[in-house]
């Protein structure tokens, strides 16, 4: 379970492009459950999963993960309990080590790493058995460079690799947005196989309704840097795509109200 309490980010406090990305953010999610984060560009759903990660230090506020907190702990250590899969399908990977030896390094994750890379026959066989069901051939071809696949391979693989020790915690980030629909596809369906089978608890952002609709048990849907609305349930279950796009038209229509009123008391002033 990870718990978010009143959590909050400013980036360039008190200049001219300062930015309240995170306002008091609350959220608990259970062990087991696949949330789906939706916002448009600037909502704060990027920058909530980062601090989930641990890219920076939230201003205040709280992070637990199995009552551990982790609100401080560095990154490089929050890689013991965290996978993650990024939006560029050249992250998370290097791009000059060979499949194995990327494979490898994930099963190593938080632990003490040689420098020694000769492969046991018996670690190659386990990391065929592992690959094979991408349906990609790519089991054949354990030795060569990971840099050398295509985007939806690499993603694929980087999918595996993020829950081969099997995380607390797997955060997508956006990681079919840079494949192409049919490439894209395959990926989800191998997401959502591989989160249901090992019952993982994930936090996926995307700008995808369809997959929002279609993938995880609960949406929050955030905007300026706030939850606005949840789904989960029922409610959930329930839920179109179009839906999900008249709330989108909602909030835009508020935003230009706001901006509009705002002007005009403006006015008043001048």
């Amino acid at each position: 379970m990870i718990e978010i309490q009143n959590i909050n980010k400013t980036f360039n406090p008190g200049t001219v492009n300062e930015v309240k990305a995170l306002c008091d953010v609350t959220c608990t999610i259970d062990e087991g459950s696949f949330v789906v984060l939706l916002g448009t560009n600037g909502s704060g759903k990027s920058t909530l999963l980062n601090a989930v990660a641990g890219n920076f230090l939230p201003d205040s506020g709280k992070i637990t993960l199995d009552a551990i907190d982790i609100t401080r702990m560095p990154e490089h250590k929050r890689a013991k309990y965290i996978g993650r899969v990024f939006q560029n399908p050249f992250s998370g990977t290097a791009p000059d080590m060979s499949i194995a030896e990327n494979i490898t390094l994930a099963a190593k994750r938080g632990l003490h790493r040689s420098l020694g890379w000769a492969l046991p026959k018996t670690a190659i066989e386990e990391f065929r058995e592992k690959v094979r069901p991408l349906n990609m051939g790519l089991e054949d071809r354990l030795d060569s460079p990971i840099g050398k696949l295509s985007g939806g391979q690499r993603q694929a693989l980087t999918l595996l690799m993020a829950t081969w020790l099997k995380p607390k915690l797997l955060l997508l980030d956006e990681h079919t947005a840079a494949l192409d629909p049919k490439t894209a596809s395959k990926v989800i369906q191998l997401t959502k196989e591989v989160v249901e089978k090992e019952k993982l608890t994930t936090m996926m952002v995307t700008h995808s309704m369809q997959q929002a609709v279609n993938l995880g048990d609960r949406i929050l849907m955030l905007h300026n840097g706030r939850i606005v609305y949840e789904f989960n349930g029922q409610e959930k279950q329930r839920l179109k795509s179009n839906d999900l796009l008249a709330l989108f038209d909602q909030i835009r229509r508020k935003d230009q109200i706001d901006a509009t009123t705002a002007d005009m008391i403006g006015h008043l002033y001048i």
